[in-house]
């Protein structure tokens, strides 16, 4: 049963990593998307902001098997990862002075004189970092995946005889 809890735990970091890297890819492709369609209360566009996804422990099973091995004091295998949320970064938007670009702040608010433009909060440094990490740990997943099949594998092997 452990072979298949081991399974379990990778196929949902292999889910969250691929939900990263899907953020990553949308962060990145609107980079110098300066138009949401949302506006401030003042009339000015309201450039894209990065998104990222917040990962929890899953809670733990509650099942027969779970509860008799608890009892009994087996060690088991984490219970995997979920995603939680996906947020905003509330970093401070790139200011870029062009007067002449529609997106540019026509009327002066807080911290942000007329003729800027609000660039999106999207660092390609950054992202590219998240980026290796994230396919980094897809790969460590499929590791440990392809490991726990190979190893209920060879056990079905020596049933064989």
């Amino acid at each position: 049963m452990n072979f298949f809890r081991s399974i379990d735990t990778s196929a949902s970091g292999l889910t969250a990593q691929r939900l990263r890297l899907d953020l990553i890819a949308n962060n990145i492709a609107n980079i110098n998307t300066t138009r949401t369609g949302q506006t401030t209360s003042a009339g000015n566009q309201i450039p894209y902001r990065r998104q990222a996804a917040q990962f929890v422990a899953r809670s733990p099973e509650t099942n027969f098997a779970s509860l008799l091995d608890n009892k009994m004091g087996v060690i088991t295998t984490g219970n995997g990862v979920q995603v939680s949320s996906i947020s905003e970064d509330q970093s401070p938007f790139r200011l870029e002075y062009n007067p002449d670009s529609p997106d540019a702040v026509k009327v002066a608010e807080e911290g942000i004189p007329a003729g800027y433009v609000r660039q999106p909060n999207v660092n390609i440094v950054t992202e590219m970092v998240d980026m290796i990490s994230a396919s980094r740990a897809y790969e460590a997943n499929v590791t440990v995946l392809n490991n726990s099949k190979a190893m209920a594998q060879k056990a079905l092997e020596i049933g064989k005889g």
